[in-house]
């Protein structure tokens, strides 16, 4: 298979840590009682064998993860070294979406487009940072390096490096007095 060596660093990376020998042991042991780690293992496993034409394979192990997880990053999908889920469910992604390296997710997370032709990217600097019940929507769009998006956002415009980015909430709270009980 082609980029072996790239699928065992990015599980040296993402599961054991970089500043730890790698080891198949050490990779086993890591992800065992972590579903975070577990997840990233197998989609990093389905994904490799989707991109070197084992796609049957590749989808039998993906829909266990849609299954087993609740969270569904299409087969396809390029993410750099470095993804980190805090919480996994409710995660999408498309693989129409090229990302750089440090992808951090929280739950609830959507990265999506909005048409069906293949006409454009979502492009993905490094360290990008995703707080929970996010979406990012749209055909074709660029965001920069070191860029962070706040909870319960939504972002469907390029955006430049090193930004924050949050969808400003009004809250209003509505008191109703409600009848005594006898």
């Amino acid at each position: 298979m082609k980029n072996t060596r790239e699928l065992v660093s990015f599980w040296h990376e993402e599961v054991i840590g970089k500043d730890k020998k790698f080891s198949f042991f050490r990779l086993y042991a890591r992800m065992r009682n972590k579903p975070g780690l577990k997840f990233v293992f197998w989609w990093r496993l389905a994904n490799h064998l989707y991109c070197n034409g084992h796609k049957r394979l590749a989808y039998k192990i993906h829909a266990r993860l849609k299954k087993d997880f609740s969270c569904d990053i299409m087969l396809g999908t390029r993410i750099g070294a470095g993804l980190t889920i805090a919480h996994h469910v409710g995660v999408v992604i498309t693989k129409r979406a090229v990302i750089g390296k440090n992808l951090k997710l929280t739950q609830n997370c959507v990265i999506g487009s909005v048409g069906k032709d293949e006409a454009g990217k979502i492009i993905i600097g490094d360290n990008f940072f995703m707080g929970s019940n996010s979406c990012v929507i749209a055909d074709s769009l660029h965001i920069g390096n070191n860029v962070s998006l706040g909870a319960m956002s939504f972002l469907n415009k390029d955006v430049p490096d090193n930004c924050t980015v949050y969808t400003e909430k009004k809250n209003t709270i509505i008191e109703k007095t409600l009848p005594a009980r006898e």
